[in-house]
This record gives structure tokens, C-alpha cells and sequence, in this order.
């Protein structure tokens, strides 16, 4: 059987690979550049992501490599990891009351290392957020270092009055996506 490696650093993707039965053999965190390209809409932009940090990491035989990335926008802009208080202030008086597409790309290469890659697009409004709300929030810690400032598997789900597509693709890694492309590329999973 082969091995299953993460790509990734982040608990939550390992917590949704959980969701599916997995643990992964080892944990590998990939250093990539992760800055937008001039003029690279966030599709792409997710996409190539995903698959840096797939060809990021040594691949030893009988190894599946697995990655994912998830970039919050809100028409062609790209919202990063908020990097302090200012920055998630701004991202969530910008989101507040608007819809926004959260990209969740996942890409795996299989053991002939062979790359299949695919997204989930999910759409999800904040309700009108007012100031002591997004204070609340900041003050909570929770989004710091989160795409878009807000993580929304915490506090931040009570805050959506809407949304369209993956749960576990905002979270960080979708689930449907990562089970199919874990299918073709040969992984025995359920």
C-alpha cells in the first residue's frame, strides 16, 4: 500500500484527512514562495499553489503526496494570511455584509509521480459586522495567520449568514476533491 505524505504544516488539513480515515506516514511542511504573481487571479493563483507545494517536497518511493491551499478572495483580490490586528481589521470590514469566494485547491502527485489537481469554489457572506463585532473577534486571536482573518470552523461560523459549497474546503482542504483525486491516483480509500 502506499504511503500517504502531507504537504502541509497546518493541523486542520490533518484533522480533515482524519475525517476521511487517513493518517498520513509523515508530515512534510513545503517552502514555497507563496506571493501572487503580477496579475494572477486567484484561481490560478490557488491552483499553482497547491501544486508548489506538492512538487515542494521530496517524494520517496511508494509515496503519494498530497497538498492543498486555500486562498480567500473577493473579486480579483487576493486576501493573504493576516499578519497582525490591522491587517484582519481590514479584511473583515471589507468582507463585512459581501460575498466572497473561498478557493480550496488540493493537488496529489501519485507514486509514478503523475500530478492531479482540482478546487472546490465556495461562496460565503458575513453578516453586516459591526465594529465591536470585528473587535470581538480580533480580540479572540482566532483569525490571526487565517486567510481572509477569520477561521470558520471557531467563532468566525457564527458570524456567516450565507454560504455555498464546501464546509471542509473554507476549513481547508475539500473533502470531496481530496477523496476523488486520492481515488484515481491509486490511494485504497472507501
Amino acid at each position: 500500500m502506499p504511503q500517504l505524505v502531507l504537504a502541509s504544516s497546518s493541523p486542520r488539513r490533518r484533522d480533515l484527512l482524519a475525517r476521511l480515515g487517513l493518517e498520513p506516514s509523515r508530515i512534510a511542511s513545503p517552502d514555497i514562495d507563496e506571493n501572487p504573481r503580477k496579475s494572477e487571479v486567484p484561481r490560478v493563483y490557488a491552483l499553482r499553489m497547491a501544486e508548489e507545494k506538492a512538487h515542494a517536497v521530496t517524494r520517496s518511493a511508494g509515496e503519494i503526496i498530497i497538498a492543498g491551499d486555500t486562498t480567500v478572495a473577493i473579486g480579483r483580490r487576493i486576501l493573504p494570511q493576516a499578519a497582525d490586528a490591522e491587517m484582519q481589521r481590514g479584511f473583515l470590514q471589507l468582507l463585512s455584509g459581501r460575498r466572497h469566494h473561498v478557493l480550496s485547491a488540493v493537488a496529489v502527485i501519485d507514486v509514478e509521480g503523475r500530478l492531479r489537481s482540482r478546487m472546490s469554489d465556495s461562496i460565503v457572506r458575513f453578516k453586516r459586522l459591526g465594529d465591536e463585532e470585528i473587535q470581538s473577534y480580533i480580540d479572540s486571536g482566532e483569525g490571526l495567520g487565517k486567510a481572509g482573518g477569520y477561521a470558520i470552523q471557531g467563532r468566525a461560523e457564527a458570524l456567516i449568514d450565507w454560504m455555498a459549497g464546501s464546509h471542509s474546503g473554507v476549513i481547508g482542504l475539500p473533502l470531496y476533491e481530496t477523496r476523488a483525486l486520492l481515488r484515481a491516483s491509486g490511494y485504497p480509500i472507501g
